[in-house]
């Protein structure tokens, strides 16, 4: 009998799902990771994989003259009406924003978050966080809280920071996926951004990861257990 699939949407043809994806391999999942802004088709039928994950990108949910953010679009709606497990990373958690009618924005004060922040779970977060987190970001935009969607953590720039919509689709800022290989990586590519407003120095952020990676770990393999098991819990 074939493992199940879980659909991982990625942004740029060297994008990496890093500890999201280690984590769902050990949890038994087979992979099937496709990139449409390289030309990628998505699924039709959503019920096809027993799970969807679209990433972040250096692109905005609002770039809609962009086919592939149109497709990832049109993936989100058809997975929410059809309760496939979805979830939302950075971009991805914008893009389902935007589906629910929510606005993506970028800081009032033109504040970015890049480097670790601690964010603390609402009352309707608890099961899902023990305590505050502080979590990994990079993102110069943020997304309101559609109607009829649960917040699940909070921030201080960025207030939304985890929501969940219905039973089954989550939306996430920040980003657990990120390795110490791409933490490095991504420092190097993009350290022109370091110096905008609100982000934190490359030395800073690698002295943080020393002190926060493995509550982040710890957070990823609970979550993803958790979000794996929707489906299954329901059928028991």
């Amino acid at each position: 009998m074939s493992r199940k699939k879980i659909l991982l949407i990625l942004h740029q043809a060297k994008s990496d799902p890093g500890r999201v994806g280690e984590v769902l391999r050990s949890l038994g999942y087979e992979l099937d990771i496709r990139i449409p802004a390289i030309g990628h088709d998505l699924p039709t039928d959503p019920t096809e994989h027993h799970g969807a994950v679209i990433f972040g990108g250096p692109m905005s949910a609002n770039d809609d003259h962009e086919d592939y953010i149109r497709q990832e679009t049109a993936y989100v709606e058809r997975a929410i009406s059809a309760e496939t497990p979805y979830l939302g990373i950075c971009l991805g958690a914008q893009i389902m924003a935007k589906c629910l009618g929510g606005g993506v924005t970028r800081h009032p004060e033109g504040l970015m978050e890049i480097g670790y922040y601690k964010i603390e779970p609402t009352a309707a977060g608890t099961p899902y966080f023990d305590k505050h987190l502080h979590a990994y970001q990079w993102h110069k935009e943020g997304f309101d809280l559609p109607k009829d969607c649960t917040l699940l953590a909070s921030g201080d720039s960025f207030p939304n920071q985890a929501y969940r919509h219905g039973k089954y689709a989550y939306g996430i800022q920040f980003h657990p996926e990120v390795t110490e290989a791409m933490n490095r990586k991504w420092l190097h590519k993009a350290s022109h951004m370091l110096s905008e407003p609100g982000a934190q120095g490359a030395i800073s952020q690698l002295q943080s990861r020393l002190l926060h990676d493995r509550e982040m770990n710890d957070w990823t393999w609970r979550f993803l257990r958790h979000w794996t098991e929707l489906k299954e819990t329901e059928r028991s």
